[in-house]
């Protein structure tokens, strides 16, 4: 049984695609982050059934939205074919923000209200999908966050919202102040970080009915070349696997987090084109409940209690 190409990431949310792609290091390609090359990576994923793309202001110093719009500019038909994530609030020390001293958030309601803007205009678009606040602030204050985040859906310049990284005490504590629902918590998650599937997340997202984003889910590709104990016992389960599924490491990992009841969204982070149509093939794979512990047991050392 295959995973459907697309999914509603929530009730009241968005349709978008199961497999995710990430811009973070697209002004790291070897080979540039041109026009053509960027266009070549959207249309792969296109391609391939990939139609939502996840950016940040942050990325890239505060220029990977601007390469990907540039890129739509060039081809504006194309933003009907696609669905826009981005994310703000982290605050970096970059010659692009030369006002930040050291790295902190920002959730002011005049910060959001300007890195929308900042964004869409990069973006080369007049609405974002969905909106993401990047990381938790201490200082995070939900009234002031949910007047700003109100007026930009009222406008229109923001679809839906949603989280990344936070506990779920933090998600609850925010969504009972918001006047539209959450539609999804990008998180962190991959065999080498289960907390996840341990801490409430992943509970809190199925009782949400949110379909939670996972972002580094080949963990920055040490589960690829890592020597770590951990990454050694996953990798020689995965190989196992790889010989019974036929299919390489990165498409068993992401069928691997597909076959969570919360229908998780991986998102890729490569710039090889061959990699993405390979990424694909993860949708046609449902692994088996014993393989699917097998991975996680490999992970942990030890058989689940």
């Amino acid at each position: 049984m295959s995973t459907p190409l697309r999914v509603n990431m929530a009730v009241e949310g968005p349709e978008v695609s199961r497999l995710a792609y990430g811009v973070w290091r697209i002004l790291k390609d070897p080979e540039g982050a041109g026009v053509q090359r960027v266009l070549s990576k959207i249309q792969t994923c296109l391609d391939c059934g990939i139609t939502t793309f996840d950016h940040a202001d942050v990325y890239g110093g505060y220029r990977g939205e601007e390469a990907f719009g540039a890129a739509l500019r060039a081809h504006p038909g194309l933003r009907q074919r696609m669905e826009l994530v981005t994310k703000c609030g982290i605050m970096l020390v970059d010659p692009a923000r030369p006002r930040n001293r050291l790295k902190h958030y920002d959730y002011s309601r005049q910060h959001l209200l300007e890195s929308v803007e900042c964004s869409l205009r990069n973006l080369a678009t007049d609405h974002v999908d969905v909106l993401l606040l990047h990381r938790p602030s201490p200082l995070l204050d939900p009234d002031e966050v949910a007047e700003a985040l109100r007026l930009l859906v009222d406008q229109g310049k923001v679809l839906h919202v949603g989280v990344s990284n936070f506990t779920p005490a933090q998600v609850d504590m925010l969504a009972s102040r918001l006047p539209m629902p959450l539609v999804t918590h990008q998180v962190e998650l991959h065999p080498l970080r289960l907390e996840p599937f341990l801490d409430g997340t992943l509970d809190q997202c199925l009782r949400r009915r949110i379909s939670p984003m996972a972002w580094s889910p080949l963990a920055g590709g040490r589960l690829m070349s890592g020597q770590g104990e951990a990454e050694a016992r996953v990798r020689a389960v995965l190989l196992e696997l790889g010989r019974k599924y036929g299919a390489e490491l990165d498409q068993l990992l992401y069928a691997w987090l597909l076959r969570h009841p919360s229908r998780i969204i991986p998102i890729l982070g490569t710039n090889r084109l061959e990699r993405i149509t390979s990424a694909a093939r993860a949708l046609t794979l449902q692994l088996e409940v014993q393989d699917w512990f097998a991975v996680w047991s490999a992970s942990t050392g030890t058989e689940v209690p």
